[in-house]
């Protein structure tokens, strides 16, 4: 995920990492030479004039932009989802961690192992959705016969708090105390449904084919319908409405993948990193550095 400082007017306008300009130059370049062609034949191909006015393209224009707005809604719906859950997931194991530590007592219950194994649900969860191998993280945490164990199982951030929740009831004084913290344990199992959710359920395939036909055949046919209405400004016109296009599509499929490793994708390390942080310093143990954006701005 790309964070950055805000900017003024100008530097937005210059702008390139963190934006989807470098993944859409190809197509932009494509629209180039079609403008080009379009204006050097005076709207001829192989002698023959394609037949086009400016009248048919604000109306599929129209269309096309109520359509692109769907899409784009319904990526963004996809983005906030995911990071409404990986909130809840940060709340609720500071609360898990906070309300073991004062409710537990400390001859039942081992809070070092305890709290690791927090930390360890939150980098099992971030590697699970993006299919990535979690042993590196694993391995710091928790000895290597948990690791070698876990590393069996296909759903692992379950496995984690099937254990947690185990935990848990051999060392509750009392129900009410084991009540509140199983409430904690329901909520972190709740977050991982809705992410798995999300991960398994894509925008239907169809509403991607049919937008990405239609705008790369409203692009294409665009020069040909402006070259006798603006003449020489056909190439710059052409490709400012195709970057627009283009671009909008692209951020729907950066957006619409909330877990990936797109730019503009969720910072599910930097995220984990904060739990990690936050469950450390309620038990009182030395914390890792902070995720802060590069150079370049980049947070995994």
């Amino acid at each position: 995920m790309i964070v950055r400082p805000q900017s003024n007017w100008f530097r937005m306008l210059l702008v390139w990492n963190g934006s989807v300009l470098p993944s859409i130059l190809p197509q932009l370049g494509v629209i180039l030479v079609i403008s080009l062609v379009a204006l050097l034949g005076d709207g001829r191909v192989f002698g023959e004039r394609i037949p086009l006015d400016t009248e048919p393209f604000p109306l599929l224009g129209v269309s096309l932009a109520i359509f692109l707005a769907f899409r784009n809604n319904a990526s963004y719906q996809r983005y906030l989802e995911a990071r409404q859950l990986w909130g809840r997931v940060l709340i609720a194991t500071r609360t898990l961690t906070s309300q073991a530590l004062a409710y537990l007592p400390a001859n039942r219950l081992d809070y070092r192992g305890f709290a690791f194994r927090v930390i360890a649900f939150a980098h099992l969860l971030r590697h699970q959705l993006r299919g990535s191998d979690p042993r590196q993280d694993l391995e710091r945490l928790l000895p290597p016969e948990a690791v070698d164990d876990l590393t069996q199982h296909a759903y692992r951030p379950i496995a984690v708090l099937n254990e947690l929740r185990h935990t848990v009831h051999q060392a509750a004084p009392d129900g009410q105390t084991l009540w509140m913290l199983d409430a904690q344990l329901n909520c972190l199992s709740e977050s991982v449904g809705g992410c798995e959710r999300i991960a398994s359920t894509p925008i239907p395939y169809p509403y991607g084919v049919l937008l990405h036909r239609t705008i790369y055949a409203y692009c294409f046919l665009l020069p040909f319908g402006l070259v006798h209405a603006i003449g020489a400004a056909t190439p710059l016109i052409s490709v400012f409405v195709a970057y627009t296009l283009f671009a909008l599509e692209a951020i729907a499929q950066e957006i619409g993948d909330p877990f990936g490793r797109a730019s503009n994708s969720l910072a599910l390390g930097a995220i984990s990193c904060t739990i990690e942080r936050s469950v450390l310093e309620l038990c009182g143990l030395p914390m890792p550095a902070e995720a802060r954006a590069s150079e370049k701005y980049r947070l995994d």
